[in-house]
């Protein structure tokens, strides 16, 4: 098959040169924050270096297959990921209390990660489909296989538990749904619906250490020790930084290991105590081109599955920034939810970049004409 110019035309360089600008300052702060002092640089840096490039390579891989094939067999994919969550529960790795990881020689999955490319090509599909653009509203009756659908793999990612990634699923499915559209008394009920599940969550769902960092957030000074230690030491390493930042190699609550998890869920306290808050505005302003962009992307897509493709891969990763820079400030609960393409971890960036790769994708592919309704 020849060819086609047209895609090289409109290879999407902007992604490509804003998650790498990320990514290149991820690899420095992890340079200079895993470092001891007397046993030198940790290999982290070099590790989560291999990783992206592993990570460019499965973006590149998604380029070279259109979105609507990719779609097409979404459900296939959907239950690849069923199973694999299942395996994970049965043979996983346990770290920490959680068993989230399948071992497969030196390497540890995160099979959890898989679930946000494949529910934003699953869901995107299945409004596309259901839901052609000119119809009305979204009624609840429209919305139960939707559910289902996410339903399925937050019940077994919450087993693990990992209750931060499962989260993200639903955030992502309520913003989903809102963009095709809702009946007002569909959202009424939706919103009575969730204000009635919260007790049962809170008895059933969460866990006492969950419980804890909830309470927590509200009045962390009596328990600093404890469940609000993590959130006071991030707040001190922020606060510390000033304006230009205490310097690489220089951060006190890092490099003395007052900032638990350092190189994961909190690696942006890690770059405002070091780079300060020139290296936050410079980290947010690359984010912000980022999400700006992609949602361009999805404007300007030709057909109303590139759309939601698009929207479901800018809202995975804004909900994940926000979640994760807000739970280093003190605004939302410790969840342990890493920092899309800056922190630390296989799994998560080659997830990222694979999800960054769907949507370069549509906009490689907005010349070409839809097979699902527009």
């Amino acid at each position: 098959m020849a060819f086609d110019r047209r895609l090289a035309m409109n290879f999407d360089w902007g992604t490509l040169a804003l998650s790498l600008a990320i990514v290149s300052l991820s690899i420095v702060l992890l340079y200079s924050a895993t470092s001891e002092r007397l046993e030198g640089p940790s290999g982290m840096h070099l590790k989560q270096l291999v990783w992206a490039v592993i990570g460019l390579v499965s973006m590149f891989a998604v380029l070279c297959v259109d979105y609507q094939t990719l779609c097409r067999h979404a459900y296939v994919l959907y239950g690849a990921l069923l199973v694999s969550l299942v395996i994970v529960l049965l043979f996983g790795r346990v770290v920490n209390g959680s068993q989230r990881w399948l071992v497969l020689g030196p390497w540890h999955v995160q099979t959890s990660e898989l679930a946000k490319p494949v529910l934003i090509l699953v869901l995107a599909r299945y409004f596309t489909e259901r839901t052609p653009a000119g119809t009305a509203s979204l009624t609840c009756r429209d919305l139960f296989l939707p559910v289902l659908l996410v339903g399925l793999p937050f019940g077994l990612i919450v087993k693990q538990p990992n209750l931060s990634t499962a989260m993200v699923l639903v955030v992502f499915l309520a913003i989903m749904a809102l963009m095709v559209g809702l009946r007002g008394t569909t959202l009424i009920t939706l919103l009575l619906l969730g204000v009635g599940v919260l007790p049962l969550a809170w008895t059933l769902v969460l866990k006492d250490y969950q419980r804890e960092r909830l309470l927590t957030l509200l009045n962390p000074q009596p328990d600093l020790l404890g469940a609000g230690y993590h959130s006071w030491q991030s707040k001190i390493a922020i606060g510390s930084g000033g304006l230009w930042g205490k310097g690489l190699l220089a951060g006190t609550q890092s490099r003395l290991s007052f900032l638990p998890e350092r190189h994961t869920d909190f690696i942006f306290a890690v770059l405002a105590e070091e780079v300060g808050f020139v290296g936050v505005v410079l980290l947010l302003c690359l984010f912000g081109c980022l999400l700006v962009h992609g949602f361009i992307i999805a404007y300007r897509s030709l057909d109303r599955l590139g759309a939601l493709v698009a929207t479901g891969v800018v809202t995975t990763l804004a909900v994940q920034i926000f979640l994760n820079i807000g739970m280093t400030i003190g605004l939302v609960p410790i969840i342990g939810l890493p920092l899309p393409l800056m922190s630390y971890g296989g799994s998560s960036l080659v997830i990222t970049f694979l999800c960054l790769g769907l949507l370069m994708n549509v906009r490689m592919r907005r010349f070409k004409s839809g097979m699902f309704p527009s």
